[in-house]
């Protein structure tokens, strides 16, 4: 017999009468109260009308008006909170992102994985390295990489530095925007030399061309407002809630009576920790920001329908949004009895395609990696997959940075011997031409697929 999900009130600490999956054990309790305290009294990172602008965004990709790009960091790391490795990834998504509203003639609405995804879920709580036995790598929010056992036990001190740091990479980023960084006029700040090496530079070359005269065009007209548009452009941030504590810690009541989690404008439930009955299920439901929802192979479409529903009880067009992770050699099998499902159910949700996670590999060494040809081949399934269904693949959800890293093989990189820059904390990354690469692909597969 089917149980049944009973809901209680809700705040922002219900989620502690549920069984919390994923969670550090810290062994100093009154050092965590305190460090949850100093978070609570901290301003916020993003604010309502922000959050509220994405879920109407998010609404619209819904319908096939817009589509989202949802990429960055598999696992950031403190260190990286620095102005190079910030431009790269902001310029990485600018970049993929107007390759798509040209092919589209569509808005792209970018959300980074970035000022916040410090806490990665582990299939694993301990490893052995050198035989001796210490806590898995959690992510620099929880412990340090360092495969030394004092750097792996969870410091509740982390979570404050934490926040620093994702303040300082949110105020870079928003700074850069304001600043005119973001204005795609100056094609030398493209980085292409990808095309000149690609099977496809013929075809690559004519987009790139076409876009520049596009651009030279309006300006040529005096077109003002799409000019601005191309120099000011919207950027959200996202993290998955996992460290409940600090997800807690940084939820505020607005003045509308509604708990907004104000540490970053998007979260998603992982794939780890989407137990109904879970306490990541109990905290997600009672925010008001827009829920992304990983989807993999364990979930039957009758589950997924459950959680939606309890997540978003009200139908708000553009709050939850299915990212489905089921990998190239299954998705035909098990996406469309969940897009019928769903379908069926008429609850309204954005459908965006996580081609990473179910394309992992690893190599003899230990290594995790991915290969493009699976990437796009998932991708192409869920486009065509949709567009047979009358639905609407509304966005993708990729890992990638904006460094030139060697960590997924394909493009230039024809087998492991070539990943001699491999820098990820934790999965594999594209890099940028990489990103690239696969921006024009999805752009020739929204053409083929292209909604009224």
């Amino acid at each position: 017999m089917k149980k049944t999900r009973k809901t209680a009130a809700w705040s922002p600490s219900s989620w502690h009468k549920h069984k919390a999956a994923q969670q550090p054990q810290y062994e100093n309790a009154a050092e965590v109260r305190s460090c949850l305290e100093v978070l609570r009294n901290k301003p916020p990172l993003t604010t309502r009308g922000e959050i509220d602008r994405l879920l109407a965004e998010l609404a619209e990709a819904a319908s096939g008006k817009r589509f989202v790009l949802h990429g960055g960091d598999c696992a950031e790391l403190f260190s990286d909170c620095r102005a190079d490795v910030l431009r790269g990834k902001l310029q990485v998504q600018l970049q993929m992102s107007m390759v798509l509203t040209y092919a589209t003639r569509k808005s792209v609405t970018r959300i980074g994985r970035v000022a916040g995804q410090y806490a990665k879920p582990r299939s694993r709580a301990e490893e052995t390295i050198d035989g001796i036995t210490m806590p898995t790598y959690r992510g620099d929010l929880i412990n340090g990489p360092e495969p030394v056992l004092e750097a792996r036990m969870a410091d509740p001190r982390r979570m404050v530095e934490g926040y620093h740091h994702g303040a300082a990479s949110l105020n870079y980023l928003r700074a850069l925007i304001e600043g005119g960084y973001a204005d795609l006029h100056h094609p030398e700040r493209w980085d292409l030399g990808f095309i000149m090496r690609s099977k496809n530079k013929a075809a690559y070359s004519r987009i790139v061309d076409a876009i520049m005269d596009a651009i030279r065009f309006m300006d040529t007209i005096g077109a003002v407002d799409s000019a601005e548009r191309l120099r000011r452009v919207s950027f959200y941030t996202s993290h998955e809630a996992l460290l409940l504590p600090y997800e807690e810690a940084l939820t505020r009541r607005e003045a509308n009576g509604a708990h907004y989690n104000l540490g970053a404008h998007y979260l998603w439930l992982g794939y780890r920790t989407a137990d109904i009955h879970g306490a990541h299920v109990e905290y997600l439901r009672g925010i008001a920001n827009p829920i992304g929802v990983k989807v993999g192979p364990g979930q039957a479409p009758e589950q997924v329908l459950d959680l939606v529903r309890l997540l978003d009880p009200k139908a708000i067009p553009g709050r939850i949004t299915l990212i489905t992770r089921l990998g190239a050699q299954r998705v035909t099998e098990l996406l469309p009895p969940l897009v019928q499902t769903l379908q069926k159910s008429g609850h309204p949700v954005l459908w965006s395609c996580d081609p990473m996670h179910g394309n992992t590999e690893s190599l003899p060494d230990g290594r995790k990696t991915r290969r493009l040809k699976n990437i796009f081949s998932e991708l192409n399934q869920c486009f065509a997959i949709h567009h047979e269904m009358n639905s609407c693949l509304g966005g993708v959800h990729f890992e990638q940075t904006g460094e030139a890293v060697t960590e997924c093989i394909g493009g230039l990189l024809k087998n492991a011997g070539t990943l001699d820059r491999y820098q990820t904390a934790c999965d594999p990354r594209l890099n940028r031409a990489q990103a690239l690469e696969m921006a024009f692909l999805i752009a020739r597969l929204l053409r083929l697929h292209r909604t009224p």
